[in-house]
């Protein structure tokens, strides 16, 4: 991320666009709901993600493995979206495929059976975002 930081709604909205090529539709909705119904929640909400999403310490390709290993371990859908995230950092399938395993060893066998379908979401993901990007 730049050195400056977001400070208005669409300022953190392009956080997310950047990051995956568009707005996921939960985050698109907690945005068009916390936006009429509460704007100084949802940007304190945003600032501290913002915080820890993007630390000086780890460069954004780690960050996303590390989100995408602990989600894809806790079998949460949103695993796919940070795994595309991880491809727009810089990641390999290679290196994806690699942190699937890693779940594995501490989820079992939920993870590595899910594994092969998340990545073809991911796939899929990536083939939007790059039409969405084209528009």
């Amino acid at each position: 991320m730049s050195d400056e930081r977001p400070e208005s709604v669409d300022d953190f909205r392009a956080t997310y666009e950047r990051m995956l090529g568009f707005v996921p539709p939960r985050v698109a909705s907690r945005f068009e709901a916390s936006e009429k119904d509460n704007p100084e929640l949802l940007l304190a909400q945003e600032r501290l993600r913002n915080m820890i999403m993007y630390p000086e310490t780890l460069d954004q390709k780690t960050v996303q493995l590390v989100l995408f290993g602990i989600l894809h371990a806790k079998l949460s859908d949103a695993a796919k979206l940070h795994g595309l995230a991880a491809l727009r950092a810089g990641a390999s399938w290679d290196e994806l495929r690699a942190v699937i395993d890693l779940a594995f060893l501490f989820t079992g066998f939920s993870a590595i059976n899910r594994g092969p379908q998340v990545l073809a979401d991911i796939a899929e993901l990536e083939k939007k975002a790059k039409e969405n990007e084209r528009d």
